[in-house]
């Protein structure tokens, strides 16, 4: 199935258990409470863990997900009811809502085509007040972190809040033009096996500049880390902010 992660009720569990909490929500996390009170957006929110801890710390927050799996998943924990969730996309966004919007866990790379990845970062700027804020990350391609996506580095055991164990690994199909198209494969306790595929774009430091700047955004800062490295740890970690007036 595709994006099983985030749409099938049983790896939407795995999802959550393989994914706590990580410096990269401290990062999102102390961006947010750079401006006080904000109304905040979080475009592919997936099962809330970020978005309900924005919402404990005093924001009006937004979560907004295409998949209703994960909206689910999100509205049943402690918390969520601080949050709006919508299960959607960036068009259904009203227009100079949010003060600040962030899309975590790699969701700008899901994006695969050019032309959705405008249209998104459109959609953005419309959402955004005037010098409203976005962050976001992606995978930075010179790291060719999809060289460590196969049946062997990938192995990894993952324990379900019940104590039920799966066996995960990922294998890669095809590397083209910065696109790489790849499958997870699961096996839980009981035997059933699920398999979830992808498609992810690795855009370079050049082409994520470029794409803002054509939407509307002014680059603030690219980073390499969750700890403000410079470029050249394997991620990138975007800042930018719309015109004000």
């Amino acid at each position: 199935m595709r994006h099983g992660e985030f749409r099938h009720r049983r790896l939407v569990q795995v999802y959550d258990a393989e994914c706590p909490w990580g410096p990269d929500d401290d990062f999102f996390r102390a961006v947010v409470d750079e401006t006080p009170a904000a109304r905040v957006l979080d475009l592919g929110c997936g099962t809330g863990r970020l978005t309900i801890a924005l919402a404990a710390d005093g924001h009006t927050v937004t979560g907004v997900d295409p998949a209703g799996a994960s909206i689910a998943a999100a509205r049943a924990k402690p918390g969520a009811e601080r949050v709006t969730w919508i299960e959607g996309t960036s068009a259904l966004l009203p227009g100079r809502a949010f003060d600040v919007a962030v899309l975590t866990s790699h969701v700008a790379q899901f994006f695969v085509d050019d032309a959705e990845w405008t249209r998104t970062l459109v959609d953005l700027r419309r959402a955004l007040v005037p010098g409203g804020r976005l962050a976001f990350d992606a995978r930075d391609p010179a790291d060719r972190r999809w060289e460590r996506w196969n049946p062997v580095d990938s192995q990894r055991r993952i324990t379900l809040p019940d104590g039920g164990e799966v066996r995960a690994w990922t294998r890669v199909t095809g590397v083209r033009d910065g696109v790489v198209d790849f499958i997870h494969h699961y096996r839980f306790a009981d035997g059933e096996e699920l398999l979830s595929s992808a498609t992810l774009r690795f855009r370079t430091e050049a082409e994520l500049r470029d794409s803002l700047t054509a939407a509307g955004f002014t680059v603030d800062h690219i980073h390499g880390g969750w700890h403000r490295e410079p470029v050249g740890h394997g991620e990138f970690v975007v800042l930018a902010h719309t015109e004000s007036g």
